[in-house]
């Protein structure tokens, strides 16, 4: 049984007990299981409380901050939502448009897809509770418009994470991926336990002490697609890696377009938009939503 659905109308405010009671900042009270066959359609990747009464949900349910589960108290770190680990190529992400949002293998027409390139040399996820507004056109990105799905992560860390997992990492910089027509932003961030996040807290620090490290991310995203026939991507800002704290400020922009669209504030402006926007955003599942504590996400790290 894939447990039952906290449904929220769209519009209606989320429940306001106390904050972060039914919310998760770490994944120390979860556990990851599975359901139907892998290399099937059918088969979903979850996260439960260990009480196993409640389905998770890994973009709606887990809070941005990463939270301390010793103290309950924010941390300087974000949450990390692992869907391909490194070394992989299968092509897991998290099904914002289905109820519960679990982790599910990408098809095209039926066929489950895979990296044709080969294994992906990173961890690669997510940031819980963003989004990449599909309504939105970053000053920076080229003309172009969000792509529908929380911020992606390229987690650069020697340890291989797992498909579901949850990591507080340390956020280094961005890299702004134009894929096919809209904006898709890569951030880089180190698990906060790597043995390298000592000496990496910001996006030169990369550079400096893994160096090539930033061009195989940069021409990985570039050349993925070419085995699918497809040219390769670009990037606006002349292809740099931006700093930790331009990351932070795309990163705070998502979180506020995430609570537009799970509060129904973003479903009451879409008549202003175009008829494939308005599609887009009202096939986003907006179930499992749980208490939205305020302060918990707009409280900005420090780094």
């Amino acid at each position: 049984m894939l447990g039952e659905e906290a449904l929220v109308p769209i519009g209606q405010p989320l429940r306001t007990s106390s904050a972060g009671a039914l919310s998760h900042g770490s994944s120390s009270n979860l556990e990851i299981l599975s359901h139907g066959d892998e290399n099937t359609l059918d088969y979903r990747i979850k996260a439960a409380d260990k009480t196993g009464s409640k389905t998770i949900s890994l973009w709606h349910d887990v809070t941005l901050v990463h939270v301390d589960p010793a103290t309950d108290r924010p941390t300087p770190y974000l949450n990390f939502v692992c869907e391909i680990p490194k070394f992989s190529r299968k092509k897991y992400e998290i099904a914002t448009d289905e109820v519960g949002n679990f982790i599910k293998q990408d098809e095209k027409k039926g066929v489950l897809r895979e990296f044709k390139k080969g294994d992906i040399f990173f961890n690669y996820g997510c940031l819980p509770r963003t989004w990449e507004d599909p309504t939105f056109v970053h000053p920076d990105a080229e003309g172009c418009r969000g792509d529908n799905d929380p911020v992606d992560v390229c987690e650069i860390g020697s340890r291989i994470v797992k498909t579901g997992e949850i990591r507080p990492v340390k956020i280094l910089g961005i890299l702004c991926m134009i894929d096919e027509g809209e904006a898709d932003w890569k951030v880089v961030a180190i698990d906060a336990e790597d043995k390298w996040a000592p000496f990496l807290n910001d996006i030169d620090d990369v550079a400096k002490q893994l160096p090539g490290t930033l061009d195989a991310i940069r021409e990985w995203f570039r050349t993925y697609k070419i085995p699918d026939g497809k040219p390769p991507n670009v990037f606006g800002l002349d292809e740099k890696f931006m700093d930790k704290h331009y990351a932070l400020e795309i990163i705070k922009e998502c979180n506020h377009a995430w609570k537009d669209l799970i509060t129904g504030e973003k479903e009451r402006q879409l008549e202003q938009c175009d008829v494939e926007v308005r599609g887009l955003v009202r096939k986003l599942s907006k179930s499992n939503l749980v208490d939205l504590s305020v302060v918990e996400d707009d409280e900005h790290p420090t780094f």
